[in-house]
């Protein structure tokens, strides 16, 4: 087992994660209860990570984040370093890559919420991010949960992405997924075992938490 790229693989998902949260908050809220014309691509471009094949998705990303970019060169400038191929890049592409295994089941979660409550909070002179922060958010709470799950386990697995945008770096840009497939490129089938085993594991228990979330949320309902 590398447990180098284990720690630098649960490092990677929780700093992803906890990144996301903003940006997820607040894309979620028009997502569920906005009407505006450009919705539809709001919605299209948010969802794009689950249907683009990892290879293109990288290749954007390392074009995006590249020296030639306006945001690498700034980054380099800044730190002396590039963004591609180090972990503040990886962090970026992640946080892109999971939005839309955050956003949908809080969407949906908040999509459930009952909009007499956000009326009732409306004319007691709340603000609409009032309303949505102290009364649509707490009640989708699990679609939040959810979402913060289903992130940080995708972050752990994710391959394509993060050999393209990352490379293969020990100790810096070498996750656990890079490592199983270097393991099987060696022909250490007993190490790639172990790990793939672990993955196995963290995904399976993954699955069966949410699952059992959004049955507490339809019982709820």
């Amino acid at each position: 087992m590398d447990w180098e790229a284990l720690r630098l693989s649960l490092k990677l998902a929780s700093t992803s994660t906890v990144m996301l949260l903003p940006v997820g908050l607040a894309l979620a809220f028009p997502l569920a209860y906005g009407r505006f014309r450009g919705k539809a691509l709001l919605e299209a471009c948010t969802t794009l990570p689950l249907i683009l094949p990892p290879t293109v998705l990288g290749f954007y990303l390392i074009v995006a984040l590249g020296p030639r970019s306006p945001l690498g060169h700034a980054w380099e400038n800044l730190t002396g370093s590039p963004l591609v191929f180090s972990f503040s890049g990886l962090l970026l592409a992640q946080v892109f890559t999971n939005l839309p295994f955050f956003l949908q089941p809080l969407v949906s979660s908040l999509g459930g919420v009952d909009r007499r409550l956000l009326e009732v909070a409306s004319t007691l002179n709340a603000s609409r991010t009032d309303a949505y922060l102290r009364v649509a958010l707490p009640l989708a709470w699990r679609g939040l949960l959810s979402g913060m799950i289903l992130t940080f386990a995708h972050a752990i697995g994710e391959f394509g992405v993060v050999l393209m945008v990352g490379g293969n770096l020990p100790g810096r840009t070498r996750t656990a997924s890079i490592a199983l497939f270097d393991q099987v490129q060696s022909f250490d089938m007993a190490g790639a075992n172990r790990t793939a085993l672990l993955l196995l594991g963290l995904a399976f228990t993954v699955l069966a938490c949410t699952a059992w979330l959004r049955g507490k949320e339809r019982a709820w309902r």
